[in-house]
């Protein structure tokens, strides 16, 4: 790992747990001190984390972002509406949308696993087996980002590049509030091939329309 664990990072079940005589893993519990540190997807997925604080695993290693502050939420849950309302017109085209996902990136050597603000996708795990119902069974069509002062350059720069690489993501959406919460943009990047087009950029109330919806159209506008 890239530094040594101490004791106060870790919850324990029971010091003294064993199984065939062999000692139980402790789950982690993480905090920001964690970031950068190598850290095993089972551990992840096992891990707790200090409120406050969001984790993703990149190339292996912890990344730790404060939790987004309300102007963020706002924007979030006026295209968590949209794309729901959507959803119910159309779901041929949409079957599930998702604030709480997981997206993991294929075909590298280390495990990524993001956690991005929106997903959608065209699974209905309500129709899988219940072992099924993993992140990683599920392929998202879509994903939204909305930018923060502290840590735009996740979105803007790292996560350009590993979206990329998810062949199932048609669209990369990034809405901006930074200079004014209720004036956002949103910038596109669109799939061709195995790489994006050229960025699209609107501005606030521009209106956007996509063939990977059809029949939807965004002013990007939260008061509309």
């Amino acid at each position: 790992m890239a530094s040594t664990k101490s004791k106060s990072d870790c919850l324990t079940h029971d010091d003294d747990a064993t199984v065939n005589g062999t000692a139980l893993a402790r789950p982690l519990r993480l905090t920001p001190a964690w970031a950068g540190r190598d850290v095993s997807l089972e551990e992840f997925e096992n891990a707790s984390g200090k409120e406050g604080w969001r984790y993703e695993l990149i190339d292996g290693r912890i990344e730790v972002f404060p939790t987004p502050e309300l102007p963020h939420d706002m924007v979030l849950v006026w295209i968590y509406g949209r794309l729901v309302t959507y959803r119910e017109a159309h779901r041929e085209v949409i079957q599930y949308v998702s604030t709480h996902s997981q997206v993991f990136i294929a075909g590298r050597r280390e495990t990524n696993c993001l956690q991005p603000d929106l997903t959608a996708y065209r699974d209905d795990p309500s129709q899988w087996p219940r072992p099924m119902r993993r992140w990683q069974n599920m392929n998202p069509i879509l994903v939204v980002e909305v930018l923060c002062d502290r840590y735009h350059k996740k979105d803007l720069v790292r996560n350009v590049a590993l979206y990329q690489e998810a062949p199932s993501v048609k669209e990369y959406w990034v809405l901006d509030p930074r200079d004014d919460a209720d004036h956002p943009t949103l910038r596109v990047y669109r799939r061709r091939g195995q790489a994006w087009q050229r960025p699209i950029d609107v501005p606030f109330a521009g209106t956007y329309t996509t063939p990977l919806l059809p029949g939807f159209t965004l002013i990007v506008d939260p008061n509309v």
